[in-house]
């Protein structure tokens, strides 16, 4: 019998109305077979562990990536697989975190949530809760390894892989995609594994990393942006890494505003990354003349990075202390699977 154990943090997921007052409250997971007793039918040892204070996800910090990724390793001899539920919001952003914080995985880590509380009829909750346990627990009947070994997403009858999606609607069921890389298993009939697409690393043990730098900025560009706006972003002692949401296949205004922001920015050490805005493909510089400029002065190509993944990827590394010629090595190198080698 596997061994999973399940963590709340809190989310629409774990929300029950209460009948006397009829408002919406947190359940205790310990009682989960009492809301969902088809998890008894799974022939799975199920244990769960909350946050002491579940949050909202748009409450989300460094500080609660950091605490899950203890509470992890502090049991990560003890179960064969975690399921995290977690608010879909900024789903993308933890997964993407503990992706770069738990390298060397070789057991999975499967987040989930749901649009719907799990206490409402129509819910989208139990199937995800479900089938995410259950993924947790699937194994290679020949080796006896774990099939996923890597932080996924489960979410309306698809795994993708934590540091490759996005949320896409608020008011969907199917409320993420992963648009730069397929699907990892599709939930049908059976649960269909695509083995070749799962992510298997090349550490001999579990390596962690929970320290995270806070000085990373994202500017999103839009039509008539005053540039002028963001000098102080532009401030190497405040500012470590700017990462810019440019349009289509990296292209920007030709601001002289922006390329004299940019170019004594970079000189000074700071490094500028640049993210499409488009949900779907990747950066191309000198692709078009307005993205020449960027090639010229030394922004760096995100490639098919996500925005969630180009984040976190920089707080990741700039936690390290690295010097910026190693921080620049990594960033344009995938670690565990978020884009493009």
């Amino acid at each position: 019998m596997r061994t999973i154990l399940l963590i709340y943090t809190g989310g629409t997921i774990g929300m029950i109305k209460d009948p006397q007052s009829g408002e919406l409250r947190s359940f205790d997971f310990a009682y989960v077979y009492d809301h969902i007793p088809e998890l008894a039918r799974l022939n799975i040892n199920l244990k769960s562990i909350s946050f002491p204070k579940p949050i909202d996800s748009s409450e989300i910090t460094q500080e609660h990536w950091k605490n899950l990724a203890q509470i992890i390793v502090e049991n990560y001899e003890v179960y064969d697989g975690f399921v995290v539920l977690h608010g879909s919001d900024t789903m993308a952003f933890t997964s993407s975190a503990l992706s770069f914080m738990l390298q060397g995985l070789k057991k999975p880590i499967i987040f989930t949530g749901s649009q719907l509380p799990i206490g409402t009829i129509r819910t989208d909750g139990k199937e995800n809760l479900i089938t995410a346990i259950e993924i947790a627990a699937a194994f290679d009947e020949k080796t006896g390894e774990a099939i996923v070994q890597e932080v996924a997403v489960y979410f309306e009858y698809s795994l993708y892989r934590g540091n490759r999606c996005s949320k896409i609607s608020a008011n969907q069921f199917e409320a993420f995609e992963s648009p730069n890389y397929p699907s990892l298993a599709v939930a049908g009939v059976n649960i269909e594994y695509l083995k070749d697409r799962l992510f298997r690393t090349k550490k001999s043990t579990l390596t962690v990393q929970s320290s995270f730098s806070n000085q990373i900025a994202l500017i999103k560009l839009f039509p008539g942006i005053p540039f002028e706006l963001y000098k102080d972003l532009f401030n190497i002692n405040n500012t470590k890494a700017v990462v810019i949401e440019t349009y289509g296949t990296g292209n920007a205004p030709s601001s002289a505003i922006l390329q004299a922001l940019i170019s004594s920015y970079i000189s000074n050490g700071g490094l500028v990354l640049n993210v499409t805005q488009c949900s779907s493909g990747s950066v191309k510089h000198g692709a078009y003349q307005t993205s020449a400029f960027f090639q010229k002065v030394g922004v760096i190509s995100a490639n098919d990075l996500t925005t969630e993944a180009a984040l976190t990827k920089l707080q990741y590394l700039y936690g390290q202390n690295l010097s910026i010629d190693e921080v620049k090595k990594q960033v344009t190198t995938s670690l565990v699977g978020e884009m493009l080698d």
